[in-house]
């Protein structure tokens, strides 16, 4: 059976063209009879609304400047609660990052024939190559970079705006999860005893355990706030950012590029996707050569923090890998602070999968005449409707 795309008339003879900073150039032919919307803009046309707003901009103004249509006290009223939940989540992941470590751990310094037990917690003291707070910062702002650069192309506030507080979004939750993990799990650093630093003559006497090899920090004479981060190694916080932010941002290259897709993109756009995960991945990494971490706690906050960036993303986008609709953003008409909705949009703020709607959104990429004289519908992950 012919695919519904093959066997559908084309509404465009001609390729269509984008200026520099994302406005259409005006093709060459007109729409077919009966297409949805127009084939300039691939939203309905001029003056006719067929019924059908999406984030409170009606569609026969969507085509306009960055900030048409946008009202920011709307805005802030919609996202006032997740503004606010962020906040809180801020300052509950501050405090616990500034507590003490909560379990008393027992470890051992040498072994019964005198050799040291755990040479793998006797590293040197190093700096970090990359610091915590770099590597904070690193996670957001390039992706945030990212994002503002594609609004040449894609020129919506409110995308923006709303792609940003996903970021945030995958980043706080990502960060508090790891330290409420250091905080009351813990670990042993690989510098542990340099920073330890153990009173040898009571290894004898305050042992504990078989045959009393096993000690607590009470052994301890080096400083006691180097002492609480050396026990603080699971998991890594460095490892969660990076992964929090550059995850998310793969996700976004991937959508708004269309790597993965239904036409064979360019090289480039490849590259651009992996890179996001090349640079979590040497951030690290790079905690295994400053011996700030062990593999393990690495790996524990690279997983932890894709976990949230993939909920992050789909929270705010209409899918993940669904090609079609990955780039959409979902609705939001009501909150807390707006009880009533926005420009007549339905109070249940859903999106549909439908013609109409994949076409409201369009992505940065214009390779394969993307989306504009046809839309697409069903469920992600369903392929069966990809010409309407």
């Amino acid at each position: 059976m012919a695919s519904p795309r093959a066997s559908a008339e084309p509404t465009l003879t001609e390729k269509p063209r984008r200026s520099f900073f994302g406005g259409n150039r005006k093709s060459v032919n007109a729409p077919a009879p009966g297409a949805v919307g127009n084939a300039e803009t691939g939203y309905p046309q001029e003056g006719v609304n067929n019924g059908y707003t999406h984030h409170g901009v009606d569609n026969s103004t969507r085509q306009g400047g960055f900030t048409h249509g946008f009202k920011f006290g709307s805005w802030v009223r919609l996202h006032a609660v997740d503004l606010l939940t962020m906040a809180a989540m801020g300052a509950i992941g501050l405090g616990v990052y500034e507590a003490d470590p909560a379990p008393t751990r027992s470890f051992p310094v040498y072994n019964i024939d005198g050799s040291i037990a755990y040479p793998e917690f006797a590293y040197p003291l190093r700096k970090n190559l990359i610091p915590i707070y770099a590597a904070a910062l690193i996670a957001f702002f390039v992706p945030f970079v990212f994002f503002a650069l594609f609004q040449i192309r894609i020129r919506n506030i409110n995308f923006f705006l709303g792609t940003t507080v996903g970021l945030l979004e995958s980043l706080i939750t990502a960060a508090v999860f790891q330290v409420f993990h250091k905080w009351l799990i813990g670990g042993l650093r690989p510098h542990f005893l340099d920073v330890c630093k153990p009173d040898v003559s009571q290894l004898t006497m305050n042992g504990n355990g078989f045959r009393q090899i096993m000690y607590t920090r009470s052994i301890c004479t080096g400083d006691a706030d180097e002492i609480n981060d050396s026990l603080e190694s699971w998991m890594s916080g460095h490892s969660t950012a990076a992964f929090a932010g550059f995850v998310y941002l793969f996700f976004y290259f991937n959508a708004q590029l269309k790597v993965m897709a239904d036409h064979r993109p360019a090289y480039w756009k490849m590259i651009l996707t992996i890179a996001p995960l090349l640079g979590a991945s040497l951030i690290a990494a790079s905690l295994t050569i400053d011996e700030y971490h062990n593999w393990y706690d690495c790996v524990g906050g690279a997983v932890t923090g894709s976990i949230c960036a993939i909920i992050a993303y789909r929270k705010t986008f209409a899918a993940l890998w669904d090609f079609r609709f990955n780039h959409i953003m979902l609705p939001r008409s009501t909150s807390l602070f707006h009880r009533k909705a926005i420009d007549g949009e339905v109070s249940t703020s859903r999106f549909s999968y439908t013609p109409q709607e994949s076409m409201i959104q369009r992505p940065a990429a214009s390779e394969g005449g993307w989306r504009r004289d046809w839309g697409s519908a069903g469920a992600p992950g369903d392929a069966t409707a990809m010409m309407v």
